[in-house]
Order: C-alpha cells, then structure tokens, then sequence
C-alpha cells in the first residue's frame, strides 16, 4: 500500500506572527530582519511579496521595491515557542513527524491515529486545529511521497489544501516544470533547458543512462520523481548536521568588493536560518566555484560554537582570504555552518510504524 504523508508548512510564519501580535501590522507589507539600510529579509508577509520581496533579498533592494515596508526585528525564542505549539498539534495525529524547520513538518498518516478516516480528512483537522490554538494558518500538501506532498503544499497558499492521489500523481508531475523538482536550483534548470527538458513529461521521456551521463548521482532521483515516485521514508529522527546558505549568481563576480559584499548577505541568509533552529555550530565553510566550474572549499573552526552574525560573517571571510583576488570569475558562492553544538529537537515518535495493510483513504 502506498503511504500517506502530509506536508504541512506555516503561511510566511514569521511575519504572520508578527501580525497577529501587533493589529497594526496586518494588511501592510512586512518584512522580519533587515533594517531600511542594510541587512537581509528573513521572512516577508504576502502583502511584500506582491511588490516582489523575498526571503534572503538584500533590504536595499527590498525597500527599493516596496517604500512602505515595516521592519521587524526577528524574535526566535518567540517562534521557537510556537513551532513547539505546532508539534504538539501534529503529535496527536501522527507518531512518524520529521520537522524540516520551525515552520514546516513531514507527517506520515498512513495509520489513522485520530480515526478521521482518510489523509485529507486528517490534514484539514491539523490545520484547523492550527488556527484555532495559535491564530495562524497553514498550508497542506496530501500525497503518497514526500515529493509530491510538498509540491502540493505549495499549490494553493496562503491557507490552501491540495490533495495528489497515487492515480493523479503521474499526470501531475508531467505537467510540472521542472524548476520545481525539489532539488533543482536555476543553474540545474538552466542546463536542462539546454537538453530540451521543461518539464515532467520531458525529463520522464529521457532514459536513466543519459541522465546519469548529464547528472550524476541526481539522476536515479530525477529518473523516479519524473514518474511520480519517491521512497523516501518521514525520518522522526533526522538530525542535521549543518546549515548553510549559497546563491548562484546572473552575473559572475570579478573582484574581491563584490564578493565580500556578496558573502556579506549570504552570511545574513545563513544567520536568519541559525536563529530559526536551536543549533549552533563550531566550523564556517566556504564554498566558491568558478565560471568553469572548478570548485573549492576552505573552512575555519573555533573552539565555541559561533553566536552572532558578524562572527560568522568574519570567520567566513577570513576562510575566504587565501582565494582573493578571485582567480577567475565567481559564479557560486556559499556558506556552511557545521559541528553542530545540538540536533535538531526530535519529534514526538508513540509506537512503532504503521503496518503495510492499513488502508487509509486520501
């Protein structure tokens, strides 16, 4: 039997919390980190996200799209507080819960706790139950793979529930650009675009051999999630054993101004990640790769784990010092944060996985 799995992910969590706690903010463009003069957007209402600001944009940039946007100082303790609202919720309704971050959890239904009777049933009760216990909402993905469950999640938010059966799923995805298959960033799609693939359908048709000549190790997953498949379990006990941040770039950066102020904002992007988790780490990785797409790595580690954002912006540069000037054009850059000082909080896990008879509808 196929599994049930729901993919549940908070409405702009930050800024919405940041809404509901203050009347005054709600219906005007919001962005949660950053200032007007520098800094980077960790979260930004849907209200900014119609002027097009986003998450780990520059705040220049997002100020210069939006003149009336309202900064927030971010408050994590605050968020973490509600994410553990969030997976107290979830434990009623499933025992198999792999959180992905404060706003967002994978929940393996397949057994009916709550005896609702089918996954969908289940999805619209958490997300209900979301709103009445924290005044948020929610949006929900139903599916038979963690693949499918997360893009559907995305299908109709804010406050959205879209369900892919086992028989609608291979329709689905041969529709689906494949700029949303999780996993492929713009340099992935852009190469791909360049073999002819747009879509499902057009990565379905091509055969694994070629994928793996053009893709390597990602290709068994392209090859499955084309076809709608993904037997990926929900892992209550995943860990995370770094947090990192990159951005590729339109243009590649030529002197060293340019990538310090870029490696400047991806340490923002990376910090708003860190504050988000109750995690911190003890080794800053940096990650360059070039217009011909060498890539090289230097790392600097320190005997306690990094707490502010400058510290981890400064041990970042000093990793980076032995490859300035550039040699070459940048087009990567990124910024990793390991040695982790704790895991990710475990989910509450109740009995044992539920059994393969169980026949749960969506």
């Amino acid at each position: 039997m196929p599994r049930k799995i729901i993919h549940v992910d908070m409405d702009a969590f930050y800024a919405s919390v940041e809404q509901r706690d203050d009347p005054s903010l709600r219906g005007r463009p919001v962005a949660v980190g950053g200032s007007a003069r520098r800094g980077v957007v960790a979260a930004a209402s849907y209200e900014a996200r119609v002027f097009g600001v986003r998450s780990a944009m520059p705040s220049v940039t997002a100020k210069r799209r939006c003149p009336e946007l309202v900064f927030i100082t971010p408050r994590f303790d605050h968020y973490r507080a509600i994410s553990r609202q969030l997976r107290a919720i979830f434990a009623r309704y499933s025992a198999l819960v792999e959180p992905l971050s404060l706003d967002e959890a994978y929940l393996d239904v397949t057994d009916d706790r709550a005896g609702l009777g089918s996954a969908t049933a289940t999805a619209r009760a958490i997300r209900a139950a979301i709103r009445e216990e924290t005044g948020l909402t929610a949006s929900a993905g139903v599916s038979y793979n963690k693949f499918l469950a997360k893009i559907a999640s995305d299908q109709h938010k804010p406050d959205g529930l879209c369900v892919i059966t086992p028989q609608q799923g291979p329709a689905f995805v041969a529709d689906l650009p494949v700029r949303r298959f999780h996993g492929v960033g713009p340099r992935t799609a852009e190469r791909m675009a360049r073999l002819g693939i747009h879509t499902g359908a057009e990565l379905r048709a091509c055969e694994l051999v070629f994928l793996e000549k053009h893709f390597g190790k990602f290709a068994a997953y392209l090859h499955g999630a084309a076809r709608g498949l993904d037997g990926r379990p929900v892992r209550p006990e995943r860990q995370r054993k770094s947090i990192g941040a990159e951005r590729t770039f339109g243009e590649d950066l030529k002197d060293s101004p340019s990538v310090l102020a870029a490696l400047d904002r991806i340490a923002g992007t990376l910090w708003a990640r860190v504050e988000g988790q109750p995690l911190r780490g003890r080794t800053v990785t940096v990650k360059v790769k070039y217009s011909d797409f060498r890539l090289l790595t230097r790392a600097r580690s320190v005997a306690a784990p990094v707490e502010t954002q400058e510290q981890l912006r400064d041990l970042a540069a000093m990793a980076l010092a032995s490859l300035l000037p550039p040699a070459q054009g940048v087009r990567l850059l990124g910024i990793a944060l390991s040695a982790l000082a704790a895991p990710e909080p475990p989910a509450v896990r109740v009995g044992e996985p539920p059994p393969a008879q169980q026949t749960l509808a969506f």
